[in-house]
């Protein structure tokens, strides 16, 4: 007796079909998703090493024994930013830093705090040998010399450094599309406007919105704030799926107007360790017996 098999109901085929083009898609996406994935990797490796740079004669801080390692200890990372259109027609010896932050992360409690120092704070510098304000140490002696003042002033290692060049603050900033800030307080800047409330600054905007200092009440400690505003607004953008296809250009940028000591390795570990952290940032300010403001 001829056995006959049971015919398959047309939907059923056209269903399992679904599947497998369905699955073949997913295949397919998720092996381009990760060889893009590789390719981000290995550029920002590229633009990451390109922008290290060693600090001379400072392997590790002097108030460390050893050096750190971001996936288990402490670290501390200072941001100088250098505007070297004040310098203009002065030679290099006339760059001064025009922003200084300093960002101490804690690996046990994955917590950010963000200290800006104002620029005017009237400090000892090391090596020099007498006070002056806290922006010229950069004229002094570089960065080494930014750095030996501000663990001078805190009495705190600083493992970390990065130089940003504050022109390219603008490039940023419009890279990852702008960013969104809620301004507290109403002011004319260099021929903007910033009213109270919601802001969207492209690059030029957010520039001069941190830049005005001298018709705010609180001073250099309303600066810090907008600043801090712009960081958040930066690193929030930053991490969007809408800036993944402008990061060949954030590489380009980092690599001419970034230099810092930290290879990409300890810059992933930092990464992986905070990134949930650098949503909410904890602002920390000065109090008056760590530094003096010079008029």
């Amino acid at each position: 007796m001829r056995r006959t098999e049971p015919k398959k109901a047309k939907g059923s085929s056209k269903l399992g079909l679904f599947l497998k083009i369905t699955l073949i898609l997913a295949t397919s996406a998720l092996i381009c998703v990760t060889a893009y994935g590789v390719y981000l990797t290995k550029k920002a490796e590229h633009a990451v090493n390109s922008a290290y740079e060693v600090v001379e004669n400072r392997e590790v801080s002097e108030k460390r024994e050893v050096k750190v390692e971001p996936v288990k200890d402490n670290v501390s990372i200072l941001f100088v930013g250098v505007d070297d259109s004040e310098a203009r027609g002065q030679g290099a010896e006339g760059s001064r830093s025009d922003a200084l932050m300093l960002a101490t992360l804690n690996n046990q409690t994955k917590t950010i705090k963000l200290l800006s120092i104002p620029r005017d704070s009237y400090v000892y510098i090391p090596y020099v040998g007498y006070k002056d304000k806290i922006n010229h140490a950069y004229a002094f002696g570089g960065i080494e010399m930014s750095m030996k003042t501000v663990e001078n002033l805190l009495n705190i290692p600083i493992d970390y450094v990065a130089q940003v060049n504050m022109e390219s603050f603008v490039d940023i900033v419009d890279i990852v599309g702008g960013i969104t800030v809620n301004n507290t307080l109403a002011f004319d800047y260099e021929g903007e406007s910033f009213p109270i409330g919601e802001l969207n600054l492209d690059g030029e905007t957010a520039l001069k919105y941190v830049r005005m200092r001298y018709d705010d009440p609180a001073g250099d400690f309303g600066r810090q704030n907008r600043q801090k505003q712009v960081i958040q607004g930066v690193l929030k953008e930053a991490i969007s799926v809408n800036t993944v296809l402008n990061y060949q250009s954030i590489f380009k940028t980092l690599e001419a107007n970034v230099q810092m000591n930290v290879m990409f390795d300890d810059l992933l570990s930092i990464q992986k360790n905070y990134a949930g952290s650098f949503k909410n940032i904890e602002q920390l300010y000065l109090n008056n017996g760590a530094g003096k403001m010079m008029n």
